[in-house]
């Protein structure tokens, strides 16, 4: 509260809607629950992305103001802008802003918007940051990936890495505060740029009810993702389970298939095994922990490249963590940290290793050892992965900030 008995204000900006990034979604009804008047600026390019986002904040007392860039004359320049300055970084030395997207239209609605503190998400909104502390407004940042590390050499060709980098630096120096997604990256962060370290605010969810012990079954695999595509460990694992002797388990994708994606991840695989294997379609977010809760084991499969892969700790982790399931994981730094604050939930493997098979396999044909990672799970859930350990952080760094901004 203010001094003249106002809620504080706080904005919110990101790219995407809440819907699709759980992140801010969450920091923007924590705040809310605390008494802040709460704005969420977003950039949407679906209907269905706008629907999704009124159904999740309607019992909230969010704000929301969406830029639109779906549809409309308006939507078609600054789409058109985006493409000529993406290509404008991929042949010439230039790095201009419209490169990120439609970073002049979110600096106007940003200013319109009177806030005391405005926390910035992902790189075209640390540009708007960028003005916002210029113009003397209280600006934090949350570092939800280290999206100069975050992407690999082909794909970078047409990203403003320079701009983005200074981006980063400015607001790791100068706002207020700035937060991320784990130690391991708070540390290399605070390393590349001389600054401080960030506070470290994880990407838990709110506990769900615990289920009871899992019947004797072969056990169910769980991995899920918006997409399903190259470049997440799937044919690694797939490769590596296939030589486990005897083959057990059965495995579920949740997402949305690549075209053509699906039948390459299958291919060569003789039809015994393919039967062990199953796509769905993507799972709101409100249904997944129940849905994750139907498995035993989940698969959090993220690559060492680029460096923010390796750094970050992904949702899956954490979501299975909270729904009760042992863990397999790829050994990055982010999931080592993980499973080192979980004792005993479950197993890092590197399925390009020689020995990945055989430590898979016995995994899956220990039912007493699953039962017991999956009670390890729910216990690290419960004592440390949970997004009621992680609302007071944030709170608390809000109400400090200004505080000391007074």
């Amino acid at each position: 509260m203010k001094e003249d008995g106002r809620k504080a204000r706080i904005l919110i900006v990101t790219s995407g809607p809440a819907c699709r990034n759980p992140r801010a979604f969450k920091e923007a009804t924590a705040l809310a629950a605390a008494d802040y008047d709460v704005t969420l600026l977003t950039i949407f390019e679906t209907e269905s992305d706008s629907s999704e986002d009124s159904r999740l904040l309607a019992a909230t007392s969010v704000r929301r103001i969406e830029l639109r860039s779906g549809r409309g004359l308006k939507s078609l320049f600054s789409r058109l802008g985006t493409w000529c300055a993406r290509k404008a970084v991929r042949f010439t030395p230039w790095s201009p802003p419209a490169s990120l997207g439609p970073a002049g239209r979110l600096l106007e609605a940003s200013r319109q918007v009177a806030a005391d503190l405005t926390i910035v998400h992902t790189e075209i909104a640390f540009w708007v940051g960028s003005f916002l502390l210029a113009e003397g407004r209280l600006v934090a940042a949350d570092f939800e990936d280290w999206h100069s590390e975050d992407l690999l050499p082909e794909a970078q060709k047409s990203r403003p890495i320079k701009l983005i980098r200074r981006l980063e630096a400015e607001m790791l120096r100068k706002a207020c505060y700035s937060s991320t997604t784990s130690e391991a990256m708070a540390g290399e962060l605070a390393l590349a740029y001389s600054a401080p370290r960030p506070f470290v605010l994880s990407n838990s969810f709110p506990l769900q009810a615990a289920v009871g012990p899992r019947w004797a079954r072969e056990p169910e695999m769980v991995w899920f993702s918006q997409t399903i595509g190259p470049g997440r460990g799937l044919e690694e694992f797939l490769a590596a389970w296939a030589k486990t002797k005897p083959l057990v388990g059965r495995l579920t994708l949740f997402g949305r298939p690549i075209p053509g994606y699906e039948d390459d991840l299958l291919a060569g695989l003789d039809d015994a095994f393919r039967s062990r294997i199953s796509v769905a379609g993507p799972v709101p977010p409100d249904s997944l922990p129940g849905r994750l809760q139907e498995f035993d084991l989940g698969l959090a499969l993220e690559p060492r490249h680029p460096r923010n892969k390796d750094l970050t700790i992904s949702n899956k982790i954490l979501q299975y963590l909270n729904a009760g399931l042992a863990v397999i994981s790829t050994p990055t730094k982010g999931q080592l940290e993980v499973l080192g604050n979980a004792p005993g939930a479950g197993h890092g493997l590197d399925f390009q290793a020689g020995e990945a098979s055989a430590e898979l396999g016995r995994i899956l044909g220990d039912a007493a050892g699953l039962r017991a990672a999956q009670a390890a799970a729910r216990k690290a859930a419960e004592g440390c992965y949970c997004w009621e350990k992680e609302a007071p952080k944030l709170q608390s760094l809000v109400s400090r900030s200004l505080e000391g901004s007074r």
